[in-house]
């Protein structure tokens, strides 16, 4: 469902993403992980078009970004690390107005708000200002949105940042439906006990270049770990040994995310 083939990302003379290889099938969930810097939001931003990679291609579903970037943005539903709502429209209107740009047709538009907002126990508050809402009720909001135009990729940066133990099991109960259902998500997250619990799979990003990819247990076979925390550690230290770079730091320059 997301294929990424030779993608480098270059800013000036500063190499953001290293030649990456990536393939991401429907039903699963994928776990992008790496320290601050590493690359993540970078490639985040190109698989949902909002950079353009400066080598290479994505293919979203089978969609080149670059030769049809309108029909790949159809097919993914993204969640940037800090969303943007509009706190004086309430739920309905702000999900009329994200349907809108989509092109999905107003009843449709009806249709699918209300189970959404059903689905994440917004129903009850869809009438009121955006403004009025919790951080954990404005993250549902958010995937609702995502989710409206029915898009087969979900690309998430860091869905947990400010939720509480309830929250974060719900999206995490979420994501995992998604899969079920199948989609493809791909999720960028720092917490790796979220990754090891959530994810069909794992990469790892240091300095802009995948260090290791697998499954969760592939990952703690490989690394001797008792978890993926051990092996993250393992892992991104001997490669800031092996490359003579810091786990984080100057990497966070220029945008690297």
């Amino acid at each position: 469902m997301i294929r990424v083939e030779g993608v480098e990302k270059w800013y000036g003379s500063f190499q953001a993403v290293h030649r990456l290889d990536l393939h991401v099938p429907a039903g699963q969930v994928f776990g992008f992980l790496g320290p601050n810097g590493a690359g993540k939001t970078t490639t985040i931003r190109m698989l949902s078009g909002v950079l353009l990679p400066t080598t290479g291609r994505i293919l979203i579903g089978g969609v080149d970004i670059q030769q049809d970037p309108v029909g790949s943005k159809r097919m993914v539903g993204y969640i940037p690390d800090r969303p943007y709502l509009y706190d004086k429209l309430t739920a309905r209107e702000f999900l009329r107005f994200v349907g809108g740009m989509y092109g999905v047709p107003p009843d449709q538009v009806e249709a699918r708000s209300e189970r959404l907002l059903e689905e994440h126990d917004l129903s009850h508050r869809a009438d009121e200002l955006v403004e009025a809402y919790s951080h954990g009720m404005k993250q549902r909001l958010v995937l609702s949105a995502a989710l409206l135009h029915e898009p087969p990729v979900l690309i998430v940066d860091e869905p947990m940042v400010g939720l509480d133990p309830h929250g974060a099991r719900r999206i995490k109960d979420r994501f995992r439906q998604l899969a079920r259902e199948g989609r493809a998500v791909f999720m960028s997250t720092h917490s790796l006990d979220v990754a090891q619990e959530v994810c069909d799979r794992v990469g790892i990003l240091y300095g802009g270049r995948l260090v290791a990819l697998g499954t969760v247990e592939e990952l703690l076979q490989g690394a001797q770990g008792r978890d993926l925390e051990e092996v993250f550690m393992t892992i991104t230290e001997e490669e800031s040994q092996a490359r003579g770079l810091p786990l984080t730091g100057p990497q966070n320059l220029r945008g690297a995310g």
